[in-house]
C-alpha cells in the first residue's frame, strides 16, 4: 500500500493537517470512516414550504449573470427549467462554473427554496440529472484548512488499491454472515445502497467492539490468575483510624474501605476502580487504603496528573498522617536535581512510607522499597494500552484507580470488565449543593451582577470558554474578547488571568498556584480545570456556550466549586439546547447525569474527546450498539477460552494485539 506522501496532491501542508486528525498512514486514512451520511434525492417541489431544503434537476434556461462585489466575492444568477416550472437559481462565489453552465446543460441544484420568489439560494450545483435515484453521500470530520470534501477526494485516490487487515476469526464472520471486510470498507466510503451500507457498518462496528472486548477480557482473565501480596492487617486498627478522623465517613465510603481491605488482605492482586461523584470523598478512602498498606509494612505511591494537584494531595495527606509518624514525600518534575536525588535515595532505602507525585514517579531512576500499593488518577484510565505503568517498579503491587466520572452500572460492567468496582454515591456532610442557573446570552448583565456579588464577598470565580476546534486563532480571539470584557467590568478592582492551550505546563501550573492562593480572583480557561484541584474560596463557575459541552463534563466543571461550606453557584450561559442543559439545574447527582448523557449523547462525552485511548471508537457507539457490544463481549471471552495460549491463535494480527497488551500490562 502506498504511503500518504505518495498520494497525488498530498503535500507537506496536507500531511500536517491529516496528522491533526490522527491520520499518519494510508491504513489510518481508509479507516477514517464518515461520521454520517446525507441521502440526496429529488424533492417533490409541490410539497415544499418556504425556506425548505430542496434538491431539484433540470436544464439551464438562460446564460448565467455574474455580479462581483466586496473583495473577491461574486453572485451568479440564471434560470433553471425543471420540466414543471422555471426557477431562478442564485449561488455565491461560484463564478468559475459559468463557462460550463451553457444553455440546455443538465444539472442538479441543492439549496434553500424561496417559494414566494420562485427561486433557489443554491449551496451546490452538480452536472447531470438525479432522476429517481438516491445518492448516499458520506460526510467526514474535518479540521481547519482541510475540508471533509478534500478528505473524500484523497480517500477516493487510494480506495481502489487498498489492503485491509482481517481481525475477525472466520468462525465469527460465518456465524453472523458478515460482509467481506474489503467490501465493507469500500461500501462505507462509496455507498451503493442503504441496505449494503448498514451491513458494512455492522461489520466494522462489531470488529471494533470485538477488539476492545478481547483486550478487556484478556486483562480480566489474566487478572483472575494473578497472585498478589497477601497483607496481614488487623481490621480493628483500620476502624480505630477511621474513628479518629475529624469527620464521619458515609456508608458508601465505609463499604468501599471494606472492599479494598478485603482485596489487600487476600492473595489475589487488587485491580479496583473507585468511582465517585465530584466531592464524594474518594481521597479519604485512598488515604485509608494507604494506611492499611502501611500497617502491612509496604510502601504506597499515588500518581496524579499535575504538579498543583500533587502538592495539594501532599499537604492534605501529610497532615492526616502526621500523628502516626508515617513518612510522606512529594516527587515532581519541578524539584531540583539534588532534592529529587535525595528523595529517590530515601525511597530505595525504605525510609519513605508514602510517595505522592506526577509522572516523575515512573522515571527509570526511581526505585521503590517494597512497593505494595499504587493509586492512580483517572487521567489515562480508559486506554487498555495505557495501563499499569508501575508494573516494573514493584513485585505485583495492588492497583487502585480513582475516577470522578460516574458511569451507569450497566455500562460499567462491560467497560470495566477487567476491574472490580467500588462506587461512592452519598456525599459527605457539610458540603453544600451547588446551585445551577441557566442564563441566555442576552442576560449577560445579570451574570456580571452575580459575579460582582461574589467578588464583593472576597470569593473567587472560574470562567470557562469551550475550545473552538476549527482554529487556534479563534480560540485565542474568543478568550481575549472575554478577558477584555471582564477587565472592563472588574479589572480595576480584581486580578484576572487566563489559561489556554498556547501556554507551557509550567505557566499553567504557576497561574493555578496563584489562583489557589487568591492572588487571582477570576480565572478564565479554555481548558478543563484540573480534576480534583481544591480552591475552597472559589464559589462561582461561569460557563460560556455551555451547549458545546456534554452534561458529564459540565457536572465535573461544576464540581470545582462548592468545596466548602460557602454557598456556591454554577452559571450556564447558552442560547441553545436549554432543555438538555436544564437537567443540571434539577440534580447534582453525577450518576443520574451520566445516565442522561448516555441517553442523549452516547459515550463520547463521558470518556472525554480524544483522551479515551481505546475507547475512542471510529464507528461504534456504546449507547446505540450496546447489544452488539454484549455479543462482542461473549464472543471474545469464548475465543480466549478456546485459545488458552496466545501461540495457538492462527490470526497473526490478533496474536500481535494480545502480545502488545501483555507487554504493556
Amino acid at each position: 500500500m502506498m504511503k500518504l506522501e505518495e498520494i497525488k496532491g498530498v503535500g507537506s501542508k496536507t500531511l500536517s493537517l491529516l496528522k491533526k486528525l490522527d491520520i499518519n498512514t494510508t491504513n489510518d486514512l481508509i479507516s477514517f470512516y464518515p461520521f454520517r451520511y446525507e441521502i440526496i434525492k429529488r424533492s417533490d417541489i409541490y410539497t415544499l414550504k418556504q425556506d425548505d431544503h430542496i434538491v431539484i434537476d433540470g436544464i439551464v434556461e438562460s446564460v448565467p449573470n455574474v455580479v462581483f462585489f466586496k473583495r473577491k466575492m461574486n453572485r451568479m444568477i440564471f434560470r433553471l427549467n425543471t420540466g414543471d416550472m422555471l426557477l431562478n437559481v442564485v449561488i455565491f462565489n461560484r463564478a468559475f462554473l459559468k463557462p460550463k453552465l451553457k444553455i440546455n446543460t443538465e444539472i442538479m441544484v441543492i439549496g434553500k427554496y424561496d417559494k414566494i420568489r420562485g427561486s433557489i439560494i443554491a449551496s451546490d450545483i452538480r452536472f447531470g440529472r438525479i432522476g429517481k435515484k438516491e445518492i448516499i453521500e458520506p460526510v467526514y470530520h474535518s479540521t481547519y484548512g482541510l475540508s471533509g470534501s478534500k478528505i473524500k477526494k484523497i480517500i477516493d485516490k487510494v480506495i481502489d488499491d487498498i489492503e485491509v487487515i482481517n481481525y475477525l476469526p472466520d468462525k465469527l464472520v460465518k456465524k453472523y454472515q458478515f460482509l467481506d471486510k474489503l467490501d465493507a470498507v469500500y461500501e462505507v466510503h462509496r455507498p451503493t445502497t442503504i441496505t449494503k451500507l448498514k451491513e458494512a457498518r455492522r461489520l466494522l462496528k462489531y470488529e471494533e467492539l470485538f477488539l476492545f472486548m478481547l483486550q478487556m477480557n484478556y486483562l480480566k482473565l489474566k487478572k483472575d490468575k494473578q497472585i498478589g501480596i497477601k497483607k496481614e492487617v488487623d481490621y480493628t486498627l483500620v476502624e480505630k483510624f477511621i474513628n479518629d478522623l475529624p469527620f464521619k465517613l458515609t456508608s458508601d465510603q465505609l463499604k468501599a474501605v471494606k472492599e479494598i481491605y478485603d482485596d489487600l488482605t487476600s492473595s489475589r492482586k487488587m485491580n479496583r476502580l473507585l468511582q465517585g461523584d465530584v466531592g464524594s470523598g474518594k481521597t479519604v478512602v485512598a488515604v485509608i487504603a494507604m494506611y492499611i498498606n502501611y500497617l502491612a509494612g509496604y510502601m504506597s505511591a499515588m500518581m496524579v496528573p499535575t504538579e498543583v494537584l500533587a502538592n495539594q494531595h501532599y499537604e492534605t495527606i501529610s497532615k492526616m498522617f502526621e500523628k502516626y509518624g508515617i513518612r510522606v514525600v512529594l516527587l515532581t518534575g519541578k524539584l531540583k536535581k539534588k532534592e529529587k536525588d535525595k528523595i529517590v535515595e530515601k525511597m530505595a532505602k525504605g525510609e519513605v512510607n508514602i510517595v505522592i507525585g506526577t509522572h516523575a514517579l515512573i522515571t527509570d531512576n526511581v526505585t521503590y522499597h517494597k512497593l505494595g500499593l499504587v493509586i492512580t488518577d483517572e487521567q489515562h484510565r480508559f486506554g487498555v494500552n495505557q495501563r499499569n505503568a508501575f508494573q516494573s517498579k514493584g513485585e505485583k503491587p495492588d492497583i487502585l484507580y480513582m475516577s470522578a466520572t460516574p458511569i451507569p452500572r450497566t455500562y460499567a460492567l462491560v467497560l470495566y470488565g477487567d476491574m472490580d468496582i467500588s462506587s461512592i454515591k452519598t456525599k459527605p456532610t457539610g458540603r453544600k449543593e451547588v446551585k445551577t442557573i441557566l442564563k441566555h446570552d442576552k442576560q449577560i448583565m445579570d451574570v456580571l451582577k452575580m459575579m460582582y456579588d461574589e467578588l464583593k464577598k472576597g470569593h473567587q470565580i472560574y470562567v470557562i470558554t469551550p475550545l473552538i476546534e476549527e482554529s487556534d486563532s479563534l480560540d485565542m480571539e474568543w478568550i481575549e474578547n472575554i478577558e477584555t470584557n471582564l477587565n472592563k467590568a472588574f479589572g480595576s478592582r480584581y486580578n484576572i488571568a487566563s489559561l489556554h492551550g498556547k501556554m507551557s505546563s509550567e505557566e499553567k501550573e504557576e497561574i493555578m498556584e496563584k489562583f489557589k492562593n487568591n492572588d487571582i480572583q477570576i480565572l478564565i480557561s479554555t481548558t478543563v480545570i484540573e480534576v480534583g484541584v481544591d480552591v475552597p474560596n472559589a464559589t462561582m463557575m461561569v460557563i460560556y456556550d455551555s451547549y458545546r459541552f456534554g452534561l458529564s463534563t459540565l457536572h465535573q466543571l461544576r464540581g470545582r466549586v462548592g468545596r466548602s461550606n460557602l454557598d456556591s453557584y454554577c452559571i450556564l450561559i447558552s442560547s441553545k439546547e436549554t432543555k438538555r442543559l436544564s437537567i443540571l439545574t434539577k440534580t447534582n447527582d453525577g450518576f443520574i447525569i451520566s445516565e442522561e448523557d448516555f441517553k442523549l449523547r452516547g459515550s463520547g462525552d463521558i470518556f472525554g474527546v480524544r483522551q479515551s485511548g481505546d475507547m475512542n471508537f471510529k464507528v461504534a457507539n456504546i449507547k446505540e450498539d450496546y447489544e452488539l457490544l454484549l455479543q462482542a463481549k461473549d464472543d471474545s471471552l469464548e475465543f480466549l477460552q478456546e485459545h488458552d495460549n496466545i501461540e495457538t491463535i492462527d490470526n497473526i494480527y490478533l496474536k500481535e494485539l494480545l502480545y502488545r497488551v501483555m507487554d504493556l500490562n
